[in-house]
């Protein structure tokens, strides 16, 4: 079976579980809608990556085929499509993620450098989104919004495609690894600290998961408080 064969069989199971969570009722439609907006900004995100490293001399992306927009390129069985469904059913909202696109730091022409760009891509690119959308939704939608009460499907795209944005961005920049934010930490970090740095940056996962799972724990876990937070402020922007 072949890599696109694979890919295909994986939609269609992630297809049958969208069905069958909604017909059960354990997601709704603003929830689809949500996941809908997920999916793509995560994409752009990854494939940004290998867009800006590309400029910069690693066409290792565009070698594996990754800078495409074509979402069966870039689902992960797990993060893409198992992940999102059991916390659906769980009733634990929706978190999930793409393959990364592969980044080659040695082929970069100047690595220490370019690297940190590199990283900070798919960051950028998330808070642009977030931008637009928000220029949008506040030029264009807020007022019907506002004055009749209906958020129509095309209001909630555009409002969730903002809303998500601002959260991938400040996830992604938590400096810790893997996530991108932890690229500018390391370029400050002195020369004299990497050894020590690197023993302990294997860790950083677990920490990383730790903070997740505490959210399924407690109510309201500590990334919910701080996302919360970021959240409340994102909708005094946009004035909702």
């Amino acid at each position: 079976m072949d890599e696109r064969t694979k890919r295909a069989l994986w939609l269609i199971a992630g297809g049958v579980v969208v069905v069958a969570l909604v017909h059960s009722h354990h997601i709704t439609s603003s929830e689809i809608i949500l996941f809908c907006v997920i999916v793509p900004s995560i994409i752009l995100h990854e494939v940004s990556h290998g867009v800006v490293a590309r400029a910069f001399g690693d066409d290792t992306a565009a070698r594996a085929g990754r800078l495409t927009l074509n979402p069966l390129v870039h689902i992960d069985p797990v993060g893409t499509l198992i992940v999102p469904a059991l916390l659906a059913l769980g009733g634990f909202g929706m978190i999930g993620w793409a393959k990364p696109v592969p980044v080659n730091p040695a082929r970069l022409r100047s690595p220490r450098n370019q690297g940190v760009l590199v990283s900070l891509a798919g960051p950028a690119v998330n808070a642009a989104l977030a931008g637009i959308f928000a220029v949008i939704f506040v030029k264009f939608v807020r007022a019907g919004v506002l004055s009749t009460g209906n958020f129509s499907v095309g209001a909630q795209i555009i409002f969730y495609a903002s809303l998500v944005n601002v959260g991938l961005f400040a996830f992604n920049m938590v400096p810790l690894p893997p996530l991108d934010g932890s690229v500018l930490f390391e370029r400050l970090l002195p020369a004299r600290y990497w050894p020590t740095y690197l023993r302990y940056r294997q860790y950083t996962m677990p920490i990383l998961v730790g903070l997740v799972m505490l959210n399924f724990i407690f109510h309201p876990g500590p990334l919910t408080w701080l996302f919360e937070r970021l959240y409340n402020w994102w909708y005094s922007v946009l004035g909702v």
